[in-house]
């Protein structure tokens, strides 16, 4: 097995993961903001939260915590902005952004491969891996073994390819007959409507609930089901440990902020999607209210408290791309994550 791909060049899976089918918005921008110290009433602490990809259900906490005030309750100025040419993680890492939105194997890559881009996951968004593998429904596939003899669209990342041998092989299935195509979509939807793929990657909670709103009719199974070292955490907040370490205080009352828009979230999505759709106003409506309902089941699902990462979840995923040989250099398993300014 090939070495994980480069930082840089795992973007185009950036924009697979987070919300295909969504238009690049006015909130491109550079993530330049200074921090500032300890928040004052009288002088916000500024931060630059750099989302994954465009807006959407995973960020609702984040956009609810601007659009009530509860950023600026916690002394906070933040802006909420796109990256452009560079990862959230470089930006994170360089400290041009504080704050932002990663995933665990992405962390796992600056780990291995820029130490000196060093970033922490401080927060779980969704506390479990909420992805899978969606086809049409006609085709019959409900389990990994039934993708053999069809199309799978790769985003052509190794972790990626072998996680998908994995779970075939452990259902019977032959990995050799799954024939690959780029992912050149902007909705997988449409992308199967068209059968330009049989198989493809998603998020339940976006996906999925796109072809329920066209009344599409899919197939789909999870990779958590099939196996629990993919129950790894996707995506979480990252910070800049150095930011961290300085301004603990700001961190913890940004993480205090966003939990208190992921409540609303959970307690009235339909809410939450109004306020993420007045935020972001060229999302699509019917979607974001699919999505929020069913991603208001995931926000906490089964931990004790919104944001908690599990050390024992986080490890067994960073053994298992240790094992693959799936980052240039082994990692720390136990490195790369805190839940110290949570709760706080």
């Amino acid at each position: 097995m090939t070495n994980m791909t480069s930082l840089n060049s795992s973007i185009s899976r950036r924009s697979f993961v987070a919300t295909a089918g969504l238009a690049a918005s006015g909130l491109l921008a550079g993530c330049d903001s200074a921090p500032s110290a300890k928040p004052k009433s009288a002088d916000k602490a500024k931060i630059t939260f750099c989302l994954d990809y465009t807006p959407n259900t995973n960020h609702t906490g984040v956009y609810v915590a601007k659009h009530e005030g509860y950023f600026a309750e916690e002394g906070l100025d933040v802006e909420i902005v796109q990256p452009a040419e560079d990862s959230a993680e470089a930006l994170i890492g360089s400290g041009q952004a504080q704050l932002g939105v990663s995933y665990q194997d992405f962390v796992a890559n600056v780990l291995s491969n820029s130490p000196e881009l060093p970033i922490v996951a401080v927060a779980a968004l969704i506390q479990h891996n909420t992805s899978g593998i969606m086809s049409r429904k006609e085709d019959g596939i409900t389990s990994a073994r039934g993708m053999e003899d069809h199309v799978y669209a790769t985003w052509e990342m190794p972790v990626e390819q072998a996680t998908i041998k994995d779970v075939m092989e452990a259902d019977g299935g032959d990995y050799s007959k799954v024939e690959m195509v780029p992912y050149a979509v902007d909705d997988e939807v449409s992308g199967l409507k068209a059968k330009m793929f049989d198989t493809v990657w998603v998020y339940e909670g976006w996906a999925v609930q796109n072809a329920a709103v066209q009344g599409y009719e899919v197939n789909y199974f999870s990779f958590k089901d099939m196996d629990e070292v993919f129950d790894f955490y996707t995506p979480v907040i990252a910070a800049n440990p150095e930011f961290a370490e300085k301004s603990p205080e700001v961190v913890k009352a940004f993480l205090r902020a966003v939990q208190k828009g992921y409540q609303l979230a959970i307690d009235d999505p339909e809410a939450a999607a109004s306020i993420l759709c007045e935020e972001v106003p060229e999302l699509d409506a019917a979607l974001v209210s699919q999505s929020q309902a069913y991603l208001s089941k995931q926000y906490v699902a089964d931990a004790s408290s919104w944001g908690v990462i599990d050390k024992v979840r986080w490890a067994r995923y960073f053994a298992w791309l240790n094992e693959r040989g799936l980052v240039e250099n082994k990692i720390d398993v136990n490195a790369g994550w805190t839940n110290e300014y949570l709760g706080a």
